[in-house]
């Protein structure tokens, strides 16, 4: 690996400028998935308080269902 330095300065500043993106894509992708979590956390609450009203409004059965008129 015996290269100009020229040509390992333009090497290295390539891979810095690589290295300098991933790390900007990163932050990125991790304040969207951060959201999503957020988003997911929210939703799950959401469901289950809808699940705890329904249970609540729906009413218990004593006696078993009569059958169809047609049956």
């Amino acid at each position: 690996m015996s290269g100009s330095p020229a040509g390992n300065n333009d090497r290295l500043d390539a891979l810095e400028m690589r290295v300098a993106h991933q790390d900007q894509m990163i932050a990125e992708l991790n304040e969207v998935i951060t959201g999503q979590w957020r988003k997911i956390d929210a939703l799950e609450r959401h469901i289950g308080n809808l699940r705890e009203e329904f249970q609540n409004l729906a009413l218990p059965r004593t006696t078993p269902e009569p059958p169809p008129p047609h049956y």
